[in-house]
């Protein structure tokens, strides 16, 4: 199987890809401090076809880089992102959690990661809990709109209804969604529901099934798949023919599959 890396310093043009892609999880973060400029400069080096990143909004409305809405896990500070100014993120250290080695990674900003790595790779980009951003739809979608080609850009949530919203602003981007573990035995009316406004139907890759990625392949949807750090499910993300990995090890999907399992 064909796995195509190298975004020479222009979008790319998704329906001319015909191979599985690479997708760096919060950049390479199993070698760098996740969502930092480290992991995705890492996912680069790495082969990572596109960046995946998780965006907040911050007390002055600024699309921050996040994953968590609390601030504690990753770096210095306490307390919830839409809690801090943007000014008052950029004094927080996001790298010394990970290894003293990053100390005074910053917090990144969407506009700077689309200003330092759209060109190069790829970037899909997860709204995390609309539901505590009012109009962080409109947010998103307004920096995205300044962009001359957005061929390269994919939004996801697990919230359906944010990804309508998105589709409904921006008809011309890509969006995803992010299926929980309770929609394994997904529907085929559902199947058709979501693949009429999402490109992307994302599992993690031990709550699908080879029936149901039929299904949205036939609906002429496409299907990310992620899981645990493990090597062993990359295999099995090859033998249903997804249409890509998302992964702190962006390196594998390079290599290609070690062994097939069985379902």
């Amino acid at each position: 199987m064909l796995l195509l890396v190298g975004y020479e310093a222009r979008p790319f043009n998704l329906a001319e890809m015909n191979g599985m892609i690479s997708v760096a999880h919060r950049g390479a973060s199993n070698f760098a401090p996740e969502n930092t400029h480290s992991a995705f400069q890492k996912a680069l080096e790495l082969g990572a076809d596109f960046l995946e990143c998780d965006v907040h909004l911050s007390k002055d409305g600024e699309l921050i880089i996040m994953h968590d809405d609390k601030v504690d896990r990753t770096t210095n500070g306490t307390g919830f992102v839409k809690d801090f100014t943007l000014e008052e993120l950029k004094e927080l250290d996001a790298g010394s959690k990970y290894h003293t080695s990053f100390a005074g990674e910053q917090i990144m900003t969407l506009d700077e990661l689309l200003e330092e790595f759209y060109g190069k790779a790829g970037l899909l980009i997860e709204i995390k809990k609309p539901f505590m951003y009012p109009g962080i739809e409109e947010k998103v979608v307004t920096l995205l709109k300044e962009r001359k080609n957005v061929s390269g850009i994919i939004v996801q949530s697990f919230d359906m209804e944010s990804m309508r919203k998105v589709n409904l602003l921006f008809p011309e981007l890509e969006v995803a969604i992010l299926m929980k573990p309770s929609i394994q035995h997904l529907s085929t009316q559902k199947i058709m529901d979501l693949t009429s406004f999402a490109t992307y139907i994302n599992f993690n890759v031990s709550y699908v099934n080879q029936r149901v990625i039929d299904q949205i392949h036939n609906e002429g949807g496409k299907v990310l798949v992620w899981s645990t750090k493990s090597r062993r499910w990359v295999d099995k993300a090859y033998h249903y023919d997804v249409d890509g990995i998302i992964t702190d090890f962006s390196i594998w999907p390079v290599e290609g599959p070690v062994h097939l399992v069985q379902d």
